[in-house]
């Protein structure tokens, strides 16, 4: 067995977390399913989450971003180099770190017009990029700076592959849930609650599965937190449970526009920026603010209703029992009762946990596990739910200092 280091810090970009888990390589060619062993989280430094969160903003000129991908990738590596001493590991017991870094934006492609272009037209490459027609997304984070800090091959920043082909690689679970699920008869379906939220179905066939953006997960929870009661986020759903959902409310965050996007739909936390927080919670103000905290909640469980019925063919639906979720929303119960009373009756939502995988660590091992798969050349990615033109192998692989022929020193 190897062992293997999983790194994420998500859209809700509320801590890095770090996991160390193992697996092997399976006589199928795939990774076996990775066994979990322990994780930490640690927070950001003060100085760079400021800077970080002026990104999401566009508020940072290319010197600072330029800088900041150093910084990060600083960041990153000291976390993992702490993690380490902190459980006693040495850096050469572990296979491969990996990580996406630190998504600071991203678009998702136009499935229609990709569909539309001319074999010409996708010849053209720098066009695909130039005509908006094909994703993009930037992450900040050097594989470089975080391979050789901390002596651990090092496999980042995974979704550029799955973009070259006209793939959303948003979400990108479900290469985990592929591999843990493979050899299930019936299709398995989970969720993944962070700052935003995505819904998967897995089976033992590829082409037969789905991967989703389907709304906020607890991102709109977290700002009414702050903005409205001063706190950082709303622990164990108290606030909401003390209010109820307003309809009006729930109808207008109903009609965002990421609901006019075409399936599979991708999101991002700037689709619920501040400007379109802070204008909502201004038209609403005659809401109580434990309404709109309820409300919140109620939106999450309704766009994931929304996006199951939108994707996802009904008598596929009538398969799944369970619907295993994850995240850093799975501990606010506000929003998981919203999610049950909302989805079809025949699925139970249950933790991740009981199927050993433990909701607040799964971005972490899903990026150990790809790191693992890219090593091994296993593409990572689902062109049936992310709608690429082929397979790819995801990530760029930094190598450590320790792969030196001859030793460090010349």
């Amino acid at each position: 067995m190897d062992l293997i280091m999983g790194m994420n810090s998500g859209s809700s970009f509320d801590g890095i977390d770090v996991i160390l888990a193992e697996t092997k390589m399976d006589g199928d060619g795939f990774p076996a399913a990775p066994r979990f062993i322990k994780g930490s989280s640690y927070e950001w430094p003060l100085d760079v989450k400021k800077v970080v969160l002026d990104a999401f903003e566009n508020k940072v000129d290319m010197v600072g971003l330029n800088r900041l991908n150093y910084v990060a990738g600083a960041v990153f590596a000291e976390k993992a180099v702490q993690f380490l001493k902190e459980n006693g590991i040495e850096s050469r017991e572990i296979k491969v770190l990996g990580l996406d870094t630190q998504t600071i934006y991203q678009e998702q492609p136009d499935h229609k017009a990709i569909a539309a272009m001319t074999a010409e037209e996708k010849a053209d490459w720098p066009g695909r990029w130039i005509s908006g027609k094909y994703p993009a997304g930037y992450q900040v984070g050097d594989t470089s700076v975080i391979a050789n800090l901390t002596n651990i091959d090092t496999v980042t920043h995974f979704r550029q592959a799955d973009h070259t082909f006209g793939g959303s690689a948003a979400p990108l679970m479900q290469y985990l849930d592929f591999v843990l699920f493979r050899k299930e008869e019936k299709p398995k379906m989970t969720l993944n609650i962070g700052g935003i939220a995505n819904l998967h179905l897995a089976c033992s066939d590829r082409r037969k599965m789905y991967g989703f953006d389907v709304g906020p997960g607890n991102v709109i929870s977290d700002y009414f937190a702050k903005r409205l009661y001063g706190k950082e986020y709303d622990r164990n759903g108290a606030l909401a449970a003390s209010g109820r959902v307003n309809e009006d409310m729930l109808n207008y965050f109903m009609h965002h526009p990421f609901f006019e996007r075409p399936v599979p739909r991708s999101g991002w936390r700037m689709d619920y920026s501040p400007e379109y927080l802070n204008s909502t919670i201004e038209k609403f103000s005659h809401v109580a603010r434990e309404d709109m905290m309820a409300t919140a909640c109620a939106f999450t469980g309704e766009a994931v209703a929304k996006s199951m019925e939108d994707n996802i063919p009904r008598e596929v639906i009538e398969q799944v029992d369970q619907l295993y979720a994850s995240g850093g929303g799975v501990k606010n119960p506000a929003i998981l009762q919203e999610i049950q009373k909302r989805i079809p009756q025949n699925i139970k939502l249950v933790s991740s946990s009981e199927i050993g995988i433990p909701p607040e660590f799964k971005e972490a091992i899903k990026f150990a596990t790809l790191a693992y798969s890219t090593i091994h050349c296993v593409p990572g990615n689902i062109p049936a739910a992310g709608h690429a033109s082929q397979y790819a192998i995801l990530g760029n692989i930094g190598l450590a200092p320790r792969n030196i022929k001859g030793g460090a020193e010349f």
